[in-house]
Parts: C-alpha cells; sequence; structure tokens
C-alpha cells in the first residue's frame, strides 16, 4: 500500500484499489456508513474503537494507524482528554511505546493531565504492562519533582520495582534514588518498599545499607502491628490488605536480614541471637492458614539457620543434625543445596575436620 499522510487517505486509497463502495465497507466493518461519510465530507475524526474495526477490515495489524492518528487527530489539535485516554491503554496494551511517549509529550505541559497519567500507569502496572506504565511514571515524577506528594513517591516506587533486574549496576542505582522517597510514601507502604530496598542491598551485599534498612523496617513494623491490634480500628485492617505479607512478617523479616548480616560479617553468635529471635513467634496474634504458614516457613529457616551459626563458630557437635536437615529439607535440584552443602566445606576447611 501507497505511503499516505492520513488515516483518511488510506482508507480512501483501500476503498478505490479494492473498488468497495462505502455502504459495503461499512457494512464489513462494523462502522455506520455516516460515520465514515462524515469522516470524509466534514473530517470529523472516529473513535479509537471505530479506528480499531476500521484496521480490521482493512486486513492491517492491530494499531497500524495509531502512529498517524496521533499525528493527525492528536498532535495537531488541542488535547482532547477523551480520545486521548483509551489511546494510552491501547497503546501500552500493543508495547507502542513510541507512540505513547509522542501523546505525552505534547500534553505534559500541562500539569493538570499528571494525575490522570498516574492513573493510567497504576492500571498498567497492575496489568503487568511495565515498559509502559515506567513511562508514564517518569513523566509524572518529573512534572511533580519539586512536589513533597505521596504521588511522586509512589511513582518512584514504581520505578524502582520495574527496573530491579539482573543488572547490580542499575539496581544500586535504582535502590539509591529511591530510597530517598521511602519516607513520602503512606506508613503502611513504607513496609514493603523497604523490604524490597533490603532486597536489593542484600543482593549487593551491601551490608551496611541492609542493616541499616532492616532495622528501620522493624521499627515501623512493630509501631504498626502494635497499632493494629491495640486500637483495633477499622483503618488498619484496611491498611493491611495493601500489605504482600501479613504485618508480622516484617519484624521476623527484619530479624532474619539482620542475622545474615551479622553471618556475612563473621559475628555468628550475634547471628543465632537474631536467629533465636525470628524462631521463636509466640507473641504473633494471627492464627489465619496464611499467617501459620509464615510462621512455618520462619522456624524452618531458623533451624537450618541455627546450624550454619553454630557449625561456621566452631560447634561441630551440630553437624550431624545439619547434614540430617540437608538431606529430608532439600531437593538435590535445588540452588540452596549447594549453598548448604558450602557451609558444610566452609566449616571443614575452618575447623580442619
Amino acid at each position: 500500500m501507497k505511503h499516505t499522510p492520513t488515516v483518511l487517505a488510506e482508507l480512501e486509497d483501500y476503498l478505490k484499489q479494492n473498488n468497495l463502495t462505502l455502504a459495503e465497507f461499512a457494512e464489513y466493518s462494523g462502522v455506520y456508513q455516516r460515520t465514515l461519510s462524515n469522516w470524509i465530507t466534514q473530517h470529523r475524526p472516529v473513535s479509537l474503537q471505530q479506528l480499531d474495526r476500521i484496521t480490521l477490515a482493512m486486513g492491517l495489524p492491530e494499531g497500524y494507524f495509531y502512529e498517524l492518528y496521533i499525528e493527525n487527530y492528536i498532535i495537531d489539535l488541542p488535547p482532547n482528554w477523551r480520545r486521548i485516554e483509551p489511546l494510552l491503554y491501547r497503546c501500552g496494551e500493543l508495547d507502542k511505546l513510541n507512540a505513547i511517549r509522542r501523546i505525552v509529550g505534547h500534553i505534559m505541559d500541562n500539569p493538570l493531565y499528571s494525575p490522570r497519567l498516574y492513573d493510567i500507569a497504576e492500571a498498567l502496572f497492575v496489568q503487568g504492562r511495565h515498559a509502559a506504565a515506567l513511562l508514564l511514571y517518569e513523566n509524572v515524577a518529573e512534572v511533580e519533582k519539586y512536589q513533597h506528594s505521596e504521588r511522586l513517591a509512589i511513582c518512584q516506587y514504581r520505578i524502582f520495582t520495574i527496573q530491579v533486574g539482573d543488572d547490580q549496576n542499575r539496581n544500586l542505582k535504582a535502590a539509591t534514588i529511591f530510597e530517598a522517597f521511602v519516607e513520602r510514601l503512606d506508613e503502611i507502604d513504607q513496609l514493603d518498599a523497604l523490604k524490597d530496598l533490603a532486597n536489593v542491598y542484600r543482593s549487593l551485599r551491601q551490608w551496611d545499607k541492609l542493616d541499616e534498612i532492616a532495622r528501620k523496617m522493624k521499627v515501623k513494623a512493630e509501631i504498626q502491628y502494635s497499632m493494629k491490634h491495640q486500637q483495633k480500628k477499622r483503618d488498619h485492617k484496611e491498611s493491611e490488605k495493601k500489605l504482600s505479607r501479613p504485618m508480622f512478617v516484617y519484624i521476623t523479616y527484619a530479624d532474619l536480614l539482620c542475622a545474615s548480616v551479622c553471618e556475612a560479617q563473621g559475628e555468628y553468635q550475634q547471628a543465632l541471637q537474631y536467629t533465636y529471635a525470628y524462631a521463636n513467634l509466640d507473641w504473633v496474634m494471627e492464627t489465619d492458614e496464611d499467617a501459620l504458614r509464615w510462621i512455618g516457613l520462619f522456624q524452618h529457616w531458623a533451624e537450618g539457620n541455627t546450624y550454619v551459626n553454630k557449625l561456621l563458630s566452631g560447634d561441630i557437635s551440630v553437624l550431624p543434625d545439619y547434614v540430617e536437615y540437608i538431606a529430608t529439607s532439600t531437593n538435590k535440584a535445588d540452588k540452596e543445596m549447594v549453598t548448604k552443602l558450602l557451609n558444610v566445606m566452609f566449616s571443614a576447611n575452618r575447623y580442619q575436620l
């Protein structure tokens, strides 16, 4: 098909090449003939849904005309949110990132569009369309960078979440930038944010930062947990639904992280104290299935880590129990098997076993 500068010209060319009348194409595409006629004679733009039907009827891929549509009916006209919003969603669904950049670049001079773009970004994020959501979050964050807003903090949290991957240098940069925004988040959201930051610093073996973040998470989690059970307010029950884990987990996970810091630094006795802390969960008030599952996990981890820290500190008497623990709790194909066997080898070399 010969390239033409407008969507309308593409349609007219298609009708001529296929010897179709407007009525025939209207019946085939499901778009009213009057709508097509108004588009041709009065240049009234079709809706995005109608454009998709026209594209399908012409046998072209989804979103084929979006770039031209943006050029003809978005860029050259005052912003029309009823036209822009569905187009952004569709571009996100089809990963048309360049099209999203063009639309956003056209409207972001007006900060009033920032909240609307944020809502679309959140919807795309939930759908797992992270590349498209990232573009929107970055633009909203740029517009609001001088505002001390929770929306800005959430944008930075989402950007951090999306960017974390296999590139450790990129992970460090993302964590460093996001850390400055944690305190601007809702007090409940801060718990998941600190957990995610801690996991990045742990993977980077940034032990001082991990220790700092873990301690901060524990303090905040203890406050929220105490408020939840002492006041029994409705808002705390609703808030916990926003967390990815039961609230007590953030307290016990902080102890586990502090134990891992001590272990990495060769402070095995101190690591044991933290391990005993997250092994003893009698204080946990929740008794639902999810809570019991987490309690079981922490007790299982505590058992193994108790053996490890005793063994690494020179207590050879636990070796048979640790070997039995490895044999009964780890699949031979599991990567953890290698780590557990390495713990035995490190102890054997250190203490000439």
